[in-house]
C-alpha cells in the first residue's frame, strides 16, 4: 500500500490494532528531489498528512515522524538546537519541513500525541546505493571512481544504523507528546575524507596520489549546504547516546555490501553522479 492513498490507509486502521505509528515513509534522496520535487512535496507532504489523520482517528498512543537535520539547512558554525528555525535549502528538506508542520499542528488543535524526530546521517547495511556511504562503497568494489559533488569539502555527521534505532526505540518510551528531538553525532566528516577513508580500506591505500585516482569531482547541485551541526543533549537526557564508533561501523557495512550489492532494482542506476529520472505521474490526487 501507498499513504498517499486515504481509502488503503484508513481501511489499514479499522482492519489492524495498531496503537504506534513510527512514520519513515518518505522520498529521501536530495539530488533527485531538485529534479521531481513534485513527487517529493507530494509524498512527503499530503501522505504525511493522510497518515497523521487517520492515525488520529484511529486514537493511536503516539505518533513519531522521523523528519531530518536538513531543516535546518547549512550553518558554518552554529549548533542547531530544536528551538533553531527551519530554513531548509533544497526541495527534499523543505517538503519535510512542511510535513513537521502537518503534524506538529495536530499536537496544537488535539493534543493528539506526536513526536518528531530530526536525525543526522544514517549509515549501515541494507541502505539503497544511491546514498553516498554505499554509493561510494559500490563504485570503488566496481573499481569505479567515488563521484564527488562541487569541492567535496561539505561535511556531514554519520550514525550507524543500530544507534539509530537505539534512538527511536528511547523516543518511544521515554518521549513526550508535542516534542522534537534531535539524534545527532559529535562524528562528522567532509565527502572528500569519506573518499579517502574508503579508498584506503577497500583498495588497500594511503598513498595521495593513488587516493586522488579513484577521486573524480563532478559539478556540484543546485545547493550543497556545509554542514548540519546539532545538540542532542534533549534525547541525551532521555538515556540516549550513540554508541557504535566510526571505525567498527563501516567495516560492517563494507562487508555487507561485498555480497549483497545486487540485491536491489536498479542497483546500477543508483551509481550514476546524479539521478536518473522519469517523469512523475501522479497516481491519485488530494
Amino acid at each position: 500500500g501507498d499513504i498517499c492513498e486515504p481509502d488503503f490507509i484508513k481501511q489499514l486502521f479499522k482492519t489492524e490494532k495498531i496503537d504506534i505509528v513510527l512514520h519513515f515513509a518518505a522520498q529521501t534522496h536530495v539530488d533527485l528531489s531538485f529534479w521531481r520535487a513534485l513527487e517529493f512535496t507530494y509524498v512527503n507532504v499530503y501522505g504525511t498528512n493522510v497518515l497523521v489523520a487517520a492515525a488520529h482517528e484511529a486514537n493511536v498512543e503516539k505518533f513519531v515522524y522521523a523528519s531530518t537535520d536538513e531543516v535546518y539547512g547549512g550553518s558554518t558554525g552554529e549548533e542547531f538546537d530544536e528551538s533553531s528555525p527551519k530554513r531548509p535549502t533544497n526541495p527534499y528538506a523543505s517538503s519535510k519541513a512542511a510535513a513537521e508542520c502537518f503534524v506538529q499542528s495536530y499536537w496544537e488543535r488535539y493534543q493528539f500525541p506526536v513526536v518528531i524526530t530530526r536525525s543526522s546521517n544514517v549509515y549501515g547495511p541494507h541502505q539503497y546505493p544511491e546514498k553516498v556511504i554505499p554509493k561510494f562503497i559500490s563504485l570503488l568494489q566496481q573499481n569505479r571512481k567515488c563521484c564527488i559533488h562541487g569541492s567535496g569539502l561539505q561535511r556531514r555527521n554519520f550514525l550507524y544504523a543500530t544507534d539509530v534505532v537505539e534512538a527511536f526505540l528511547t523516543v518511544l518510551k521515554e518521549g513526550k507528546p508535542g516534542e522534537i528531538y534531535n539524534i545527532g553525532t559529535n562524528f562528522e566528516m567532509s565527502i572528500t575524507q569519506l573518499a579517502k577513508e574508503l579508498i584506503h580500506l577497500i583498495k588497500k591505500t594511503s598513498s595521495e596520489s593513488e587516493m586522488e585516482h579513484w577521486m573524480d569531482y563532478v559539478k556540484d547541485r543546485p545547493t550543497n549546504d556545509l554542514r548540519y551541526p546539532m545538540s542532542s543533549e534533549k534525547i541525551h537526557n532521555l538515556g540516549w547516546r550513540p554508541k557504535v564508533p566510526w571505525k567498527e561501523g563501516i567495516k560492517k557495512t563494507i562487508e555487507w555490501y561485498k555480497e549483497n550489492f545486487h540485491n536491489w532494482k536498479n542497483s546500477e542506476k543508483a551509481l550514476e553522479p546524479f539521478p536518473v529520472t522519469e517523469p512523475f505521474e501522479q497516481l491519485s490526487g488530494p
